[in-house]
Formats: structure tokens, sequence, C-alpha cells
């Protein structure tokens, strides 16, 4: 797997998205069709550095502003820019149940003090897994 090309530069786990997991899966890409209503020839990702920044699946035609800025830059991930954190990584309300963006600084941060392949390897999958089904836990307070 090549793990910097299945994570866009704003810190998200293309490489664990049930979309990019429906392309070798026929079964998941039905049902993935059947509850986005659309045909399942649609439910195609390949990631966001593979589709320029613009996202077939939700016809997107421009590039994202995070990937279009990274680009500019000539950065690879947000967290090597001297700006980060910035406006464009807001986590986002609407679809928040749905959609893994308010992850995406989190991430970089795991990202920039694990490495890219320790992330992908040991911690993507249970931040993604955290956050769509669990409670992330608490830190236990040192009394004041």
């Amino acid at each position: 797997m090549d793990y910097k090309q299945m994570t866009p530069p704003c810190g998200i786990d293309c490489f664990n998205c049930p979309v990019y997991l429906a392309n070798d899966n026929e079964l998941l890409k039905n049902e993935l069709a059947k509850r986005l209503n659309l045909p399942p020839d649609r439910v195609v990702c390949k990631g966001c550095r593979n589709h320029n920044g613009k996202i077939p699946l939700i016809n997107m035609t421009e590039p994202c502003k995070v990937y279009e800025c990274t680009e500019k830059k000539g950065l690879q991930f947000c967290f090597e820019c001297t700006d980060f954190p910035c406006d464009y990584l807001n986590p986002i309300a609407d679809n928040a149940s749905q959609a893994p963006h308010n992850i995406k600084v989190y991430n970089l941060c795991l990202i920039k003090k694990m490495g890219l392949e320790a992330w992908a390897e040991t911690k993507a999958k249970s931040v993604r897994d955290t956050y769509f089904n669990r409670k992330f836990p608490r830190p236990v307070s040192k009394g004041v």
C-alpha cells in the first residue's frame, strides 16, 4: 500500500474509507450504492491525490482547497506548513457522523509525531473506528 498516495494532505485515511475499500469489493460497492442512492459504477474513489484533489463521487469540479494550497506551497502534508493548523482544516458540523473530516488535525499531528507508515499501520484505523463507533477516552484529572 502506498500510504502517501492514499493519505491526502489533510490527513484523512483514505485507505480505510468504505468507498475506497469498495473498489475491490462488489458486495460493499452495491451496499454503498444503495445507501447513497447511486449506481454502483459511481461508488468509486481512489483517494484525493489520485483524483488531483477532486472526488468524482461527490461531483467535485474544482480541487479541494486544502489540496490546492499544499500543491501551491509544494507541501506533502498540512503539518509541514508554517500556518498549520489553518481555516482550511476546520471541523465540519453537517454530516460529521458520516464524514471523517473532523479527525484531520488529530491525524496530521499523529503523522508528524509517528511518521506516515507507523501511523497508517498502527493508529489510523483505531482513530477512525473511535470517531465513528466509540467515545474518545477522557484524560484523568490530576486534581487542581
